[in-house]
This record gives C-alpha cells, structure tokens and sequence, in this order.
C-alpha cells in the first residue's frame, strides 16, 4: 500500500511536465503544418481554379486537383518547378483547327494566340507572294479554317505563230466561182516574253513584258472568176458579161433585095462604113439599137454564131437585132426568131 501511494504521489507530481511537453509538439506540428499549406490559383483559358495544398512540385499540384495538360497547352511555369503561396500558374488550351496547303488539309492542335504565331510555331513557312485567308493577324479559335495559296511568278519565253491574212480579188480571167491562188500565205513568228502567275500551280494570269517579231506573215492572195461563160452545142466556151433574150430578123445585100451587086461599090455597105460580112467561122454582121447595144460590141448569138454591131436600122428598137446573111435563101430561113444573145467580154 506504501508503494502505490508513493507511485501515485510522484505521477501526478510530474504530469504538469508531460502535458506541456505533448502540447509543444503538437503546437510545433500545427504550425509546421501551416506554414506549408498554400493558396495558389490556376488560370485555365482565363477561368481561375483556387487550390489550398500542401504539395510544392506542379507536377503534382496539377495532378491531385484532376487539371489535365493537354501536349499542345501551353503552361506558364515548368512542370518540374515548385511553387509557393499565392503564386499563380496560367494555363491555355489548346483548340482545334484545320490548315489545307500544298493540296493537303492538317488537323492541328494549337494554343498560340494568332494565325501568324501557330504557322511560326508549325514551321509552315510562307513566301511573300503567297495568299492566306484568314490574316495573320487574325486570332485563333476552335474549328478555324485556315486556307494558304502558294503564288509564284515565272518569267517565261515563247514562240507564237502569227497566221497570214487572205486577200480576194476579182477577176474576168476566170470562170465565175473559180479560184486562184497567185500569192501564197506564209505564216508569220513572234517571240513573246511574259510574267506568268501561278496559284497552287494552275496559271492564274499573264502580263506582257516584251514582244519581237522574228518575221512578218505573208498575205495570201486569191484570184475569184468573175467571168460568165457560156458553151456552145457545137463546143468551146465562151466568156461573156451579159446575157439578154432579144427578137432576132434577118436581112441581106444580094441583087434580089436591092438591086445591087458585089460589083456596085454601095453593095452590103453598112452605117459604120464597113462592108457587111457573113462569116460563119468567123465574125457576121448584125444591125442592133446603139442605144441598147453599143456599135462595136462583140455578140455571140444562139443558132448564127459570132458577130459585130456595125449595122443599124429605122425598125430596129430596143431588144431587136437584124441579122445579116449572104443570100436571101438564108435570110427567109432564118425569119425571125426569139434567142439568147451574149455580149461576148
């Protein structure tokens, strides 16, 4: 009983002690605790995330707060670095968009701030010439679609051929509707240099810098008939400038109809002064209406043959002529007819 009373005696005689001790350690880990905690926040896309932790390494900050980082976002501090109370960490997300160039469309993630800074950031590279829609400039956001036109200019020569022109000209030498060639065309040769614009490849325009002419085409020259031509039954052709249908009689110098003959220097004289002929191989006589059919005019004449105005007559008016025949026997054979007459060129 003495020995429990003096246990006792000295326990509570040195609790003071222990309590104090235990309360110091558990002061210590309190504020050792509080001085670790931290208060930082995490910006996503301009939204702040307040975090209470006791963790230092980003990392792991990150990770217990369930913050994904995407490989394309981008983050303001090192994810191995450690932070401290009321720091703030900046994160942006990266978006989506669609890049075509080069006759091929990329899906890309990006979290640069403009169209200009994710081609930097891609190594897409562009020319001075090139096109891209839209600008540079232009801020980045999810499902963009960026198109790139890659332009290029070419200084290129070439041969052009200059073709000839033709040139129609009438003629009575020919048979009407018969062509001639009397000058043969000859194409011509230029040597064009030009600024050619391609985009993605495909020529887009041309601008003319320079033109020489190495040879200058020839004209070709084409002769058309104009002649009208006419065969006869018995054969050959025979050129005229106009036809005309006329009332054909019949005269003639011998004795019987006026009492004159080859001996009588008036016989078969006609008003031009020549002797009236009939010739059948060659050029007759015929009286016709100067004023229809000038004297001198060359005739071919349907069933008579060649002949000659050098004839007129008081009764031969207008579309009228009189033939003239060596014998009164041909004379009433002939008559008088209708015929096509030819007024020979």
């Amino acid at each position: 009983m003495k020995n429990v009373k003096n246990n006792f005696k000295n326990y509570f005689s040195n609790g003071p002690k222990t309590v104090f001790v235990v309360m110091l350690l558990i002061t210590c880990i309190t504020v050792t605790i509080f001085n670790m905690k931290k208060a930082i926040s995490v910006i996503v896309d301009g939204k702040s995330i307040e975090v209470t932790t006791l963790k230092s390494n980003v990392t792991q900050i990150l990770k217990s707060n369930n913050i994904a980082l995407g490989a394309k976002d981008q983050i303001t501090v090192s994810l191995d670095s450690d932070v401290k109370d009321g720091d703030k960490i900046y994160i942006k997300k990266a978006v989506n968009i669609k890049v075509k160039v080069d006759g091929k469309e990329y899906d890309i993630q990006t979290a640069e701030n403009t169209v200009g800074d994710m081609l930097s950031a891609e190594k897409i590279v562009l020319s001075k010439q090139d096109k891209i829609t839209p600008l540079k400039s232009d801020p980045l956001k999810s499902g963009l679609a960026v198109n790139i036109t890659r332009v290029n200019t070419e200084t290129r020569k070439e041969n052009k051929v200059v073709n000839f022109a033709t040139e129609t000209k009438s003629t009575s030498e020919l048979k009407k509707g018969i062509k001639k060639v009397i000058q043969k065309g000859k194409t011509g040769q230029t040597v064009t240099t030009s600024d050619v614009v391609y985009e993605n490849g495909k020529e887009v325009s041309r601008n003319l810098i320079s033109e020489k002419v190495n040879s200058k085409p020839v004209k070709e020259i084409i002769a058309l008939g104009t002649a009208n031509v006419y065969t006869p039954s018995r054969g050959g052709e025979i050129n005229y400038t106009k036809k005309m249908k006329v009332r054909a009689t019949a005269y003639t110098a011998d004795v019987n109809c006026t009492g004159k003959g080859p001996g009588d220097a008036a016989f078969g004289i006609t008003s031009t002064g020549k002797r009236a002929t009939r010739n059948p191989g060659g050029n007759s006589t015929v009286a016709v209406d100067p004023s229809v059919i000038p004297l001198g005019t060359k005739l071919w004449i349907e069933g008579y043959g060649y002949a000659i105005a050098e004839d007129i007559g008081g009764a031969i008016k207008g579309n009228h002529i009189d033939l003239y025949f060596s014998s009164s026997d041909e004379m009433w054979n002939w008559g008088a007819r209708n015929v096509n007459i030819y007024i020979v060129k």
